[in-house]
């Protein structure tokens, strides 16, 4: 008769790294629909830390819009975060996410990422930037996909106001935002394969989301939309049937 042998336990695995996430708020500075934005990632999945680095340095609106070189420069201490985060966990998704005006220096960030430096997502909501503004440099940093929500519907900031005072970049067009981005000749293929446009869809409303600047920023809109795109989940279109939330006030922007 042959002995038994107990079974070994498994070895144990280690639990996966909670992501982290890094947001740019628009010209306007840290305000509330920045952490109206991570509750909705907090109750969509996001169970990791969640920063916003206000890149205006407290001197927001037409100032931050305009002062080209200091974004540039805060968009390499953006940079430097990211690649602090990156080196000193590895293995930790990196998330950047950011709002209009703050689409500039995260994506001017990217670009200077070391080579080996990347970001497991990257999501512009409202993103202020130009429409032909050449992505690949940014793209080429982002490892999985990158997100640009638009509204034909954001005319007044990022029709009227981005024509009147020109887009994070120095144009005086519609900005992404608001139609999308388009490929520039001469941009690279394979990064702007990983670009995803989610333009407005009507049935965003069950979420408080009418097509504004800021609905796209809602607690019920990122849980339900962003946040299962971002996690690469199907989007819980019932999630928050129980309740028709009221939708953010829109605001005039740039102040």
């Amino acid at each position: 008769m042959k002995p038994v042998v107990a079974a070994l336990p498994a070895p144990a695995t280690a639990p996966a790294p909670k992501p982290y996430v890094l947001h740019l708020p628009g010209v306007s500075g840290t305000s509330i629909v920045d952490y109206t934005l991570r509750d909705g990632l907090k109750a969509g999945g996001f169970d990791g830390p969640f920063e916003i680095y206000d890149w205006t340095c407290h001197d927001p609106g037409i100032p931050a819009l305009h002062n080209r070189a200091r974004n540039e420069e805060q968009a390499q201490v953006v940079a430097e975060l990211l690649t602090k985060q990156y080196r000193a966990h590895p293995d930790q998704p990196i998330y950047l996410t950011c709002h209009s005006g703050g689409s500039g220096p995260a994506t001017w960030a990217l670009e200077r990422l070391p080579r080996d430096v990347h970001v497991a997502c990257f999501v512009m909501l409202a993103p202020a930037l130009s429409p032909t503004y050449d992505l690949s440099k940014a793209l080429a940093h982002v490892g999985g996909q990158a997100y640009c929500f638009y509204s034909e519907r954001d005319d007044m900031v990022l029709g009227t106001g981005t024509k009147l005072f020109g887009t994070i970049d120095g144009e005086r067009v519609d900005a992404a935002g608001r139609i999308g981005f388009q490929k520039p000749p001469g941009a690279d293929d394979l990064a702007y394969a990983k670009l995803i446009h989610r333009p407005y869809e009507s049935a965003w409303s069950r979420y408080g989301h009418i097509g504004g600047h800021i609905g796209c920023m809602g607690t019920p809109f990122v849980q339900a939309i962003v946040a299962p795109l971002m996690l690469g989940r199907a989007a819980t279109a019932d999630v928050l049937n129980r309740t028709v939330p009221q939708p953010l006030p829109d605001v005039l922007w740039p102040k």
